[in-house]
């Protein structure tokens, strides 16, 4: 019996030490090219190039979001947005004290049929359209790489 309580109870502690991922929503935000399929990235922060991404929005779904991230920090005045998302990547958002928290992001496609150079992220991030080849060479994210890969596969 002291066994089973104590498993009982480890299991417990587990449970309340352990935050569950943070969701993020992202925007693969994608076009045909003369070259073939081509892929939206920003820059964040700190450098890395990254899908446009960000919180729930409250009073918007996972599909609003998604667009309104394209919108703010890549310039997608207009885009057609699946209704559920192509699939997730888990990923460590560090805050700015160093700390980093889990994130599950899930990542809606947005065919991209507009964008405007003026935009509200605009002078804090560098855009850059490229083909999926690129994007892999890019992108530094293991999980958001390896989405990438499985789109430039399906697509």
């Amino acid at each position: 019996m002291p066994r089973l309580f104590r498993s009982a109870w480890s299991e417990v502690l587990i449970y309340l030490f352990r935050r569950p991922p943070a969701l993020q929503l992202a925007a693969l935000c994608w076009r045909d090219g003369s070259a073939g399929r081509e892929i939206l990235l920003v820059t964040s922060s700190n450098g890395r190039w990254i899908l446009p991404k960000g919180w729930p929005i409250s009073g918007l779904d996972g599909r609003e979001t998604a667009l309104r991230e394209a919108w703010e920090e890549a310039g997608v005045r207009q885009g057609i947005a699946a209704a559920l998302p192509i699939a997730s990547f888990n990923c460590k958002k560090i805050n700015d004290h160093g700390q980093a928290r889990p994130c599950l992001v899930q990542v809606y496609p947005v065919e991209v049929t507009e964008t405007v150079a003026e935009y509200p992220e605009s002078e804090m991030r560098e855009r850059r359209w490229v083909s999926t080849s690129e994007a892999l060479e890019l992108v530094d994210e293991p999980g958001l790489r390896s989405l990438i890969h499985g789109y430039a596969q399906a697509a």
